[in-house]
């Protein structure tokens, strides 16, 4: 392991994480507490950080997709999943979003721990910020993945979104329901300081 990178267990998981990603916390291992128990055949892990997520998916024999913007992120995440034994279930993209995706790549379940967290103004000056900053309303990448994700699902694919109360869950729902999708809350935690989070499910 790298000296400047920090290890985190999970489960019957390990994963190394560079000082330029995004370390799991509370969101993720809600997150991923739910994902132990689902899969998909083919899932797309969109932000995949350190892989926690798209790991765990990987574990439960679906073939994974997992996209990131940060550079380190993807190169982290192909590390961890070759510490994890299922990296033959894995292809890596760096992109934004959708962006280097074609258009008639589907998937059974798109998983997302979005950058929910509204900034003042949009820094971009550090890998790390495009993990958790989400602008002014903190819904700058979240209405950009809503528009695009619908069209990546096949017939009875899910989205499962996780973000935060101070990013407006109720215009969350509505986008979503606006794309034809139905929504429910499958998980929440709260968290200090008048803060929650929810893991949001919209399918088909």
């Amino acid at each position: 392991m790298h000296s400047s990178a920090k290890q985190v267990v999970f489960k019957d998981y390990v994963f190394n994480v560079s000082e330029y990603v995004y370390e799991p916390a509370e969101d993720s291992f809600l997150f991923a507490e739910y994902l132990l128990s689902e899969s998909g055949k083919y899932v797309l892990d969109m932000g995949t950080g350190c892989g926690i997520l798209g790991v765990i998916a990987a574990a439960s024999d679906s073939r994974v997709v997992a996209v990131d913007i940060n550079p380190y992120a993807v190169r982290c995440a192909h590390e961890n999943a070759k510490l994890n034994h299922v990296a033959d279930k894995f292809s890596f993209i760096r992109g934004d979003l959708f962006g280097s995706m074609k258009t008639n790549v589907l998937f059974d379940l798109i998983l997302f721990n979005a950058p929910y967290l509204p900034t003042n103004r949009w820094e971009g000056k550090s890998w790390l910020e495009h993990a958790w900053a989400g602008g002014t309303n903190g819904r700058r990448i979240i209405d950009k993945f809503i528009s695009q994700s619908s069209s990546h699902l096949l017939p009875r694919g899910r989205v499962l979104l996780l973000q935060s109360t101070l990013s407006g869950i109720e215009k969350t729902l509505k986008s979503f329901n606006g794309k034809g999708l139905r929504t429910r809350t499958l998980a929440v935690e709260d968290l200090p300081f008048f803060e929650s989070i929810l893991l949001i499910e919209a399918r088909h």
